[in-house]
């Protein structure tokens, strides 16, 4: 075509220039940083909202990609789940780097393939401390302390990520001399390294080392993760006041702190406290976590607070938690002790996958209502979906058969818990068979079974021979069976009341007056019984024997009304019979569990 315009002879003259301008036209356009920057902050920023497909829709139309791009690819699919793709993307990289390598390694342990982790740290052609650190803390997460340790004394140079990393791992494995003296000899410490001993002194049960490591920690490393782990190790040791003081000092609190005090006011019976606080923490904008609200619950549970639990259940639905296992069982456990037993089951079918305590919970929770069938069904439903029954199901359903008064099926229940399922009764196992056979007036069996244990019998079974014979009006097993729980019962009147009962029921007065002198010896007070409804979000209580209840005119007046109308129908009870019941926790005491 050139030939139309410039004579064959000056061609020559001009070809090279024509060449020289093809060579340069054919070439790509020069990168653009900015271009690839904002690509490559897309790509980070739609892995961290899980949108995957989308980052790597980014990834493909970027024209021009430099080492970074690769590596945020590889990151984006790893913390999404996706390790095999990332493999894929890190072979066919056009060039790596130590930060290609060291994703590679940090993929590989957060998606629990430590050989594959340990197989990408071997082969890397250089290691940076960032490499070392990162597979020292992948054998501590996965509790292989001994290699994090070989490797740790094996680094060329170590900086406080790596003390940190092995002191936590120490920790975790509960050799606390080894994280002490290691910490001792860190060159320097930051507030994770003081956080992290802190935290696995309260972790270990080690609360004065805890405490006194807290008072030497430099203030300005005193940040809110140290104090929180310092007001959970005060609630474990059932300080909570001096956990509320440590608490009410954090000046930023966040939401670990809250969630720490709500546990560990639930954990200490401190209900009330438990939940102001969370009033206190939803008003601060602040979102309990499901540990948190499996606390609160309990602790509607142990008001039996049913306006709290289901209030705290609405929340519960509101974060999204109630599909979690932990928080479904503390609501089944709370409708249960709130009475609301039709509400459990409800909770218990919002569990997609129930775990063995699921199991247990719902069990325990028709044992405690007496509803015999019902416990049953369910360990059958149980076994079909292959969760295999402990001692604590069977303990359950035994419950449930004293409630009943199934005295054939509890003993049934306690031969197929040994023969069928290999599980070793435990004192209370004993203790609440014993208790159905004491209720059934089956003494001389319930005592036979005490004198035949493989261990020495314990308060819980005794006191339920004693109840047997207060029951049925057996002195004389009674009178043996007593002395025997008096020696057993430490400071609690409850033995010295039922043997008094049992001598007054028969007439022998001087062993009542020789009882009563025995508890008065010992300085032993029968302690006052009470009990507590909830009308209108307010909780009444009543103790035994206290008049000053501003309504209790009107109180004993539908009491006798109840009473006519009882008697009415001829069912009268006499509650003499119950009324030192409640002293004596010899019965199948589930709320424990």
């Amino acid at each position: 075509m050139f030939s139309r315009y410039f004579p064959s002879s000056k061609l020559s003259t001009f070809l090279p220039c024509f060449r020289t301008f093809e060579r340069f036209s054919s070439r790509k356009p020069p990168k653009s940083p900015q271009l690839i920057y904002a690509s490559n902050l897309r790509i980070n920023t739609l892995a961290r909202a899980g949108k995957i497909q989308s980052a790597r829709k980014v990834f493909d139309e970027m024209s021009q990609r430099d080492v970074v791009s690769w590596n945020s690819m590889i990151t984006a699919y790893w913390q999404n789940g996706y390790l095999n793709e990332s493999k894929k993307f890190f072979v066919s990289m056009p060039e790596r780097t130590i930060v290609s390598w060291n994703s590679m390694i940090a993929g590989c342990v957060e998606n629990d393939c430590i050989d594959d982790a340990y197989m990408y740290f071997s082969t890397m052609p250089e290691r940076n401390i960032s490499s070392w650190n990162a597979m020292v803390s992948g054998y501590v997460k996965h509790g292989m302390v001994e290699e994090a340790a070989r490797l740790f004394n094996e680094m060329p140079k170590k900086n406080v990520i790596s003390y940190t990393a092995m002191i936590d791992g120490y920790m975790e494995k509960g050799e606390i001399d080894k994280a002490r003296s290691l910490f001792d000899r860190m060159p320097q410490k930051n507030e994770v390294s003081w956080t992290v001993m802190i935290s696995g002194y309260v972790e270990n049960e080690c609360f004065d080392e805890a405490k006194d490591l807290f008072q030497n920690m430099p203030a300005k490393n005193k940040n809110v993760v140290a104090m929180t782990a310092m007001v959970v190790g005060y609630c474990k040791e059932g300080r909570v006041e001096e956990g509320r003081i440590l608490f009410d000092g954090i000046l930023s609190k966040d939401s670990v702190a809250y969630n720490a005090m709500i546990s560990g006011y639930a954990q200490n019976g401190r209900s009330e406290e438990a939940l102001k606080l969370l009033v206190e923490m939803l008003r601060m904008s602040l979102r309990p976590d499901q540990t948190s609200c499996a606390s609160i619950l309990s602790a509607c549970a142990a008001l039996a607070s049913p306006v709290a639990g289901r209030q705290t259940h609405a929340i519960v639905v509101k974060l999204g938690a109630d599909s979690n296992v932990s928080a479904c069982n503390a609501l089944i456990t709370m409708y249960s002790k709130c009475g609301s037993i039709f509400e459990c089951e409800l909770a218990f079918e919002l569990i997609t996958s129930p775990d063995l305590v699921s199991w247990n919970t719902i069990i325990t929770a028709f044992a405690q209502h007496g509803l015999y069938e019902k416990a049953v069904a369910f360990l059958e439903q149980m076994v079909l979906r292959g969760c295999e029954p402990d001692g604590i199901t069977f303990l359950s359903l035994l419950s449930a058969c004293a409630h009943a008064g199934l005295v054939s099926q509890s003993v049934s229940w306690f031969d197929s818990m040994m023969k069928n399922y290999k599980i070793t009764p435990r004192p209370e196992h004993y203790a609440c068979l014993i208790d159905i056979l004491g209720r059934a007036g089956q003494l001389d069996k319930a005592y036979n079974i005490i004198q035949e244990l493989p261990f020495e019998a314990d308060l819980a079974a005794w006191g339920a021979v004693l109840a047997g014979c207060r029951a049925h009006s057996n002195v004389e097993l009674g009178k043996l069976v007593g002395e025997k729980v008096m020696e057993l019962g430490g400071d609690s009147s409850g033995p010295y009341i039922m043997l008094s009962n049992i001598y007054a029921e028969a007439g022998m007065w001087g062993e009542v007056t020789r009882v009563r002198g025995l508890m008065k010896e010992h300085g032993i007070r029968k302690q006052p019984a009470y009990s507590w409804t909830e009308i209108e979000n307010k909780v009444h209580y009543f103790l035994g024997g206290d008049i000053s209840h501003p309504n209790i005119q009107e109180i004993r007046t539908a009491l006798k009304q109840m009473n006519l109308q009882m008697k009415f129908h001829e069912k009268v009870l006499d509650f003499t019979e119950f009324y030192f019941q409640d002293e004596l926790k010899y019965t199948c005491n589930l709320d424990a569990l």
